[in-house]
């Protein structure tokens, strides 16, 4: 039995990043939805920023669930 150590890094790392990443634009998207946000710009500029952080995530998901699936 031959373990590729270069492909399994190369998995990690990638999903790391994307972990990370997803982790970050929900973050993101829960920050600018909040009250304190909303205080210092626009509200319904956050409140469209905050869907389409949302949006990301459901897609990313959704495609995560299609390569799975497929």
């Amino acid at each position: 039995m031959n373990i590729d150590w270069a492909a399994l890094g190369q998995v990690f790392g990638v999903s790391l990043l994307a972990t990370v990443g997803l982790v970050g634009v929900f973050t993101l998207g829960i920050v600018t939805n909040s009250p304190r946000a909303g205080a210092t710009s626009s509200s319904a500029l956050a409140r469209t920023g905050a869907y389409a952080c949302y949006a990301l995530c459901l897609a990313a998901v959704a495609y995560g669930i299609y390569l799975i699936a497929a």
